[in-house]
């Protein structure tokens, strides 16, 4: 073997070694933090906000902002800059977050999300949400546009709109935390006040975004890759998931646009919410409480509905998107309009939206409509009634109903998307006269302790899933009053009222499910089995999302389709691989219905479901703004809302030694380096005298 092959075998061996032992390396050198959130890059067509780190990650000395102290010496005094910055919750405001945006030694902020929400109220969202998407224009009520007369979230400061060119995440108060705090007490805390001595404990963050500027330009450059590169890369995608719908009576879901003949009332809500940091959204009071009332209204119309049907049909919707102008609602009403969808809006007769209605003042809900329609004298009068009906629907519960009594716009809502389109009677049903009565309104404090969804000690999963909380009776008679009133305004006889009642245990249950812990024995039992896989101990979380193609459908969309179709559906005697082919069998119609295979209850030392097939007009329809499919990413019209891709989300903490000894190791690095060099070229040129074996001459004749 000559020299140069055994040097490559030996390099080779040495490479393969290091290899093998580079992650046990790496883990002592670092501790990687699991369950982070972080602050991602959203765009619109005029803008990008969020955060995003540089493609390597950004890295700083780790400093724990406590005190006013603390933030003058991240901000001014301290001697190792730039700092990544861990801060608690009262510190996590506009005022101290712009200071470190403008700043330059400042890397990145890690917010611990602490176990109560910080008394004072916090809302990151805009004062006036979704403004301009609304309803309300120069050409439409201008002196109600642009919150002039009304602010709905005064606490709002507008922070998740801003754009940060470093790196912030949450974490949860849990083991990481302690980790990370005493990491910092142990390297970072001088003594008597004077500066840390070396080695410090730092951290990085990666959330490095690929997407820039806007959605005008993402998807173009999304476009350019897709029609040039063999493997394109996609920079940004349009937020979408679904809406969720339902009827009374089925509707053929195969024949679009008008229905002769047909006013169907229409029941609406909101399933999204939103918060500063990506799929952390909880959406208590913003989205929650609505839909959970509209299911428990859909339960409580079911046997009334069966024994003394309406004249007119009832839909049921559930909109998503909504948080970011209006994506779920805009699109419904674009098929609606452009006969792609079961009915257009010629057919709505006229529609009760639900909002936010846990948090009522007062023993007071509160009936909000538009005063620009109102002019008209035909709306004027249906308006009338329709506020007539269900204040009479409300008649023996333990609130009562007013309208506002100023002239005001209606609040944020789907119903104003509707409005852009045509005049339709319409209220939206809410707890806030004015301004909101959410102090978290889209914040990720919006949560089930704010809406005192909560539970005496020492109880069980099982039990707190069957405690009826004073949340759930409240909002069981909201649910009571909705279905009364969607009762009459479809035709039915005002002495079928007293029936019509919603189920608080049944609230309770759900309230339990979709804030607390969905991986329960009722959620199980109504839902599919792929979807009883997904259901895991954390609350679900309310962000719309991108299309995943792995899981194209969020779970909450899916509990809230399977949940509507046991309320709405009849449960048949189809095998498993039957409800999935229906079509071929006698009395089915997929045009008609959707037809969904549910686990069902596990009895008792089971490990599996009885499971069953639901019959049940329920649907699903795209919540993807027009925008996207008409490629006019520039839109005034419609949402633009996309979300930029990233590779890597991952926050690590580790101990780093001083410049000067990083220069020095760097020096005696290269210093060796040049010497081995050096060797090296002189057992390359030496090599023949080095490396030759000498010869005995031969001593053998011929």
């Amino acid at each position: 073997m000559g020299p140069q092959a055994a040097s490559l075998v030996l390099l080779t061996l040495f490479f393969a070694c290091n290899g093998v032992n580079s992650s046990s390396v790496q883990q002592k050198i670092y501790v990687e933090l699991k369950n982070t959130f972080p602050c991602v890059r959203l765009l619109n067509a005029t803008h990008q906000i969020g955060c995003q780190s540089s493609i390597s990650g950004d890295t700083g000395i780790l400093h724990v902002l406590e005190t006013e102290s603390d933030l003058n010496w991240v901000l001014s005094s301290g001697p190792n800059p730039p700092y990544l910055v861990l801060m608690d919750a009262q510190y996590f405001n506009r005022s101290t977050m712009m200071r470190f945006r403008d700043s330059m030694r400042v890397a990145g902020v890690v917010l611990v999300i602490p176990k109560s929400s910080p008394p004072q109220g916090f809302s990151p969202h805009n004062s006036c949400p979704n403004q301009g998407t609304g309803v309300y224009s120069k050409n439409y009520g201008p002196e109600l546009a642009d919150c002039n007369t009304t602010v709905w979230n005064p606490l709002g400061d507008g922070l998740s709109y801003e754009d940060f060119n470093f790196p912030i995440f949450s974490l949860h108060e849990d083991n990481d935390t302690d980790i990370i705090r005493k990491c910092y007490q142990d390297h970072n805390v001088g003594v008597n006040n004077s500066a840390p001595q070396y080695p410090l404990c730092a951290m990085q963050l990666f959330s490095h975004m690929h997407a820039v500027k806007d959605t005008v330009t993402c998807m173009r450059r999304t476009d350019i890759q897709s029609r040039f590169s063999i493997s394109p890369e996609i920079v940004c995608d349009a937020l979408t998931d679904y809406n969720v719908w339902a009827s009374i009576r089925p509707l053929n879901n195969t024949a679009k646009g008008h229905l002769n003949g047909e006013k169907l009332v229409v029941a609406a809500t909101r399933l999204d919410s939103r918060s500063f940091f990506w799929d952390e959204a909880p959406g208590a009071e913003s989205g929650v409480a609505g839909f959970v009332t509209l299911l428990a209204t859909v339960q409580a119309l079911r046997a009334v509905t069966e024994t003394a049907p309406t004249p007119n049909n009832i839909l049921f919707v559930f909109f998503q998107g909504e948080a970011f102008d209006y994506i779920g609602s805009s699109r419904m009403v674009y098929d609606m309009k452009n006969g792609k969808f079961v009915i257009d809006l010629d057919n709505i007769h006229s529609l009760i939206e639900i909002g936010q209605v846990a948090l009522r003042r007062d023993s007071k809900l509160w009936l909000h409509s538009d005063p620009v329609s109102r002019k008209n004298s035909s709306i004027e009068s249906e308006v009338k009634k329709l506020v007539s009906n269900m204040q009479h629907a409300g008649a023996g519960l333990r609130f009562s109903l007013d309208e506002p009594g100023v002239t005001q716009p209606l609040p944020p809502s789907s119903f104003q998307r509707f409005l852009r389109e045509g005049v339709i009677p319409g209220v939206v049903l809410a707890d806030h006269q004015s301004a909101f009565n959410n102090r978290y309104y889209e914040s990720l404090y919006d949560n089930a302790e704010y809406l005192n969804v909560t539970y005496p000690p020492n109880l069980s999963p099982e039990e707190q899933l069957e405690f009826v909380t004073n949340t759930a009776k409240d909002v069981a008679e909201v649910a009571t009053l909705v279905a009364r009133s969607l009762y009459i305004q479809a035709g039915g006889e005002k002495a079928n009222l007293p029936s019509i009642n919603a189920d608080p245990k049944m609230v309770t249950q759900m309230l339990y499910g979709f804030l607390v812990q969905p991986n329960n024995s009722w959620f199980r039992a109504l839902v599919a089995p792929d979807v009883v896989q997904k259901l895991g101990p954390r609350p679900l979380q309310y962000y719309i999302g991108v299309h995943d193609k792995s899981d194209p459908i969020k779970t909450s969309t899916r509990i809230i389709q399977y949940i509507l179709a046991n309320f709405t559906g009849t449960v048949t005697n189809l095998s498993q691989s039957q409800c999935q082919h229906p079509e071929n069998l006698p009395g089915e119609s997929k045009d008609l219905y959707s037809y969904l295979w549910v686990q069902g209850p596990v009895a008792p030392n089971s490990t599996q479901g009885e499971g069953y097939c639901i019959r049940a007009p329920v649907r699903l329809s795209r919540a993807v703004s027009p925008a996207f499919e008409l490629q006019d990413y520039g839109s005034k019209d419609y949402s633009t809302w996309a979300e930029s891709r990233w590779k890597r989300i991952n926050a690590r903490i580790f101990l780093v030694a001083s410049r000067d000894l990083e220069m020095l190791t760097l020096g005696v690095g290269v210093g060796v380096l040049l010497v081995s060099l050096l060797v090296t070229y002189f057992i390359n040129a030496k090599a023949d005298v080095l490396f030759s074996s000498s010869r005995e001459p031969s001593s053998t004749a011929y």
